[in-house]
């Protein structure tokens, strides 16, 4: 009989890891071998005890699991990492996968998928959701931001002004404005409203909650 697939999981909230518990209990070949709460105590137990997969959620409070990816991937021998989301924005898919995760799932993924998801993974392939898929598909052929339009972009989600902008950057205004509209272009958007909404939404800047 081949040995279970060996699963952490490192989710905050309680009903989280209780529910992916109880749909991992209850499929064959799977088994939960620890669980943590926050994310240093997850690099620990992901260091000890070397799951085969790690379900890492994206979101610890206002630290992002993004940052974290590179430190359980250099950490695992054969351990694969699955992020999970509340939401899934095209930026942060492509970075998590970029950085070395395996999968990305979300909060609504089905007890199919998320049972399809480990087994993928534990077997050295890629799995993304359908709604995954989907999001990134959109995102195809889109121009990407510089990172100074980046940066000006999570300013203005910041509420700052184009004065404050430019103040920051040590630039002018004109400057600020000549960057806005390529920045309100790419992402097909008419104004600094949208814009925003559009930045959050996709995923494109950071945003504490």
């Amino acid at each position: 009989m081949p040995l279970p697939i060996r699963i952490l999981t490192v989710v905050p909230e309680e009903i989280l890891r209780a529910g992916i518990r109880a749909i991992i209990e209850s499929a064959e070949g799977l088994q939960i071998i620890g669980e943590a709460e926050n994310e240093s105590a997850g690099l620990r137990l992901f260091r000890k005890l070397q799951p085969d997969v790690a379900i890492v959620a994206l979101r610890f409070g206002q630290a992002c699991a993004l940052d974290l990816i590179p430190e359980f991937v250099n950490g695992s021998g054969n351990s694969s990492i699955i992020v999970l989301a509340g939401h899934s924005g095209d930026a942060e898919i492509s970075k998590a996968l970029k950085l070395g995760a395996a999968g990305f799932i979300c909060y609504d993924t089905s007890a199919d998928e998320l049972t399809a998801a480990l087994r993928s993974v534990a077997a050295g392939r890629y799995f993304i959701t359908d709604r995954v898929a989907q999001t990134l598909g959109e995102s195809i052929g889109k121009e990407q931001l510089t990172r100074t339009e980046t940066n000006i972009l999570g300013m203005l989600v910041g509420g700052m002004s184009n004065k404050e902008i430019a103040f920051a950057l040590d630039i002018s205004e004109n400057t600020v404005k000549s960057h806005l509209k390529n920045i309100f272009n790419k992402l097909g958007v008419s104004d600094r409203v949208t814009a925003v909404t559009t930045a959050i939404r996709r995923g494109l800047v950071r945003v504490d909650l």
